[in-house]
């Protein structure tokens, strides 16, 4: 064959492969628009990024320095939800009561409290108050406290110091359905050791305790909170896992694993705080502080199936919450800035190097973020003297 048709054929052939690439081109950048478009349509296709939501309110700094605020439970008044408080810890000295715009309105330097948990409705005296329990590391004990609902301060109603035989940590209180006693439970803070204590009026106006029962767990726990409907505890094994177990002093000592820690999370240890929020007296979210990813997950009440993350950001001139400790929520609607209730989590690093406090994300913020219209039907019911408003323990 001449040289000249050779070179002709090849000419042709390195043509045809430039046509066939510009082709291949033009299709490869028609798929990535497709898809990339995908993104912002489907769902499916949504990126793998923690949805963020900002806080509106943080509240006055603890007055000790490092790390000191720990715990926080929310108490909604009785006839006027705006005036509800908000209710810390400073394991460096005392607990302190905050309004809704975050400043200060009591400290009691009553000792070295971890935790706090409270709930309404405790017989006391021949009426109901609103009882507030803390763990007290200076002496190991549990101390009492209940709301004056005209002030909103804290009025010690404790029998001396309840000491408890543990190094204490973690609390939380609950109700139960089936005989209407309630108890408080208190987790230490070297061992996996967990009681549980009845606690009722001694006769005299004072809370005392008797010792009810006692749950062992491999590695040391703090958060716990408890499901006044269901009759379940949950209990934040730091390292390891959530627990839940029955929560009525009969139903032994044998919990199952609700979701355990991972190096990719959602759960990346320290479990810290744990929360319920109710979206009706069955439905609702089981919410855990994951330290290790400064994150909070979220678990469906009912099945404790995961539902989602989110991660709180600075906004509103506040800074973004980091390595928290304790958490606690309410649906009852607070006034304009929460309608749909209120979300609160200790910051481990405040901003200009300001000591410790909490920060303030309205409800709906989170709902929206991670995506759960399944279960907002009736999450107007939440009354303040009900037990859908249990600011449960961390």
């Amino acid at each position: 064959m001449p040289v000249n048709d050779e070179q002709k054929r090849i000419s042709m052939f390195y043509v045809s492969w430039k046509i066939y690439l510009a082709i291949a081109s033009v299709v490869a950048l028609v798929v990535a628009i497709l898809f990339l478009q995908q993104f912002k349509t489907n769902p499916f296709f949504t990126p793998r990024t923690t949805p963020v939501v900002r806080p509106v309110v943080e509240t006055t700094p603890v007055p000790h320095t490092g790390d000191a605020a720990d715990d926080v439970a929310i108490w909604v008044h009785p006839t006027d939800p705006v005036l509800s408080t908000i209710i810390g810890t400073d394991k460096q000295g005392g607990l302190a009561v905050y309004d809704l715009n975050g400043s200060q309105l009591q400290y009691r330097a009553d000792g070295d409290m971890n935790n706090v948990d409270l709930h309404y409705n405790f017989p006391l005296s021949s009426t109901t108050v609103s009882l507030v329990s803390a763990t007290n590391s200076t002496n190991n004990s549990i101390a009492f406290y209940k709301v004056h609902p005209d002030t909103r301060l804290l009025e010690q109603v404790g029998v001396n110091a309840h000491d408890t035989g543990i190094n204490v940590y973690g609390t939380c209180m609950y109700k139960s359905p089936v005989t209407g006693k309630f108890y408080v439970f208190v987790t230490a803070d070297d061992v996996g050791t967990v009681q549980q204590w009845e606690i009722f009026d001694n006769g005299n106006g004072l809370v005392d305790t008797t010792l009810v029962r006692s749950l062992s767990l491999s590695s040391q726990a703090e958060g716990c909170v408890a499901d006044d409907v269901h009759g379940d505890l949950y209990i934040a094994e730091e390292d390891i896992a959530i627990w839940k177990y029955g929560a009525e002093p009969q139903d032994g000592t044998t919990g199952v694993k609700v979701a355990a820690t991972s190096k990719t999370g959602p759960l990346k240890a320290d479990i810290e705080g744990l929360a319920l929020y109710h979206t009706s007296d069955n439905t609702g979210y089981l919410i855990a502080s994951s330290q290790g990813s400064s994150s909070f997950a979220v678990y469906d009440r009912a099945d404790n199936a995961y539902v989602g993350t989110f991660k709180i950001d600075s906004g509103n001139g506040i800074d973004s919450v980091t390595r928290t400790d304790g958490i606690d929520a309410v649906n009852t609607p607070l006034g304009s800035l929460f309608p749909r209730g209120l979300f609160i989590a200790q910051d481990g690093t405040n901003d200009n190097r300001q000591n410790q406090n909490f920060k303030l994300v309205p409800g709906q913020n989170i709902l929206r973020r991670i995506g759960t219209p399944r279960q907002e039907k009736g999450i107007e019911e939440g009354r303040s003297t009900g037990n859908l408003l249990i600011p449960l323990c961390s």
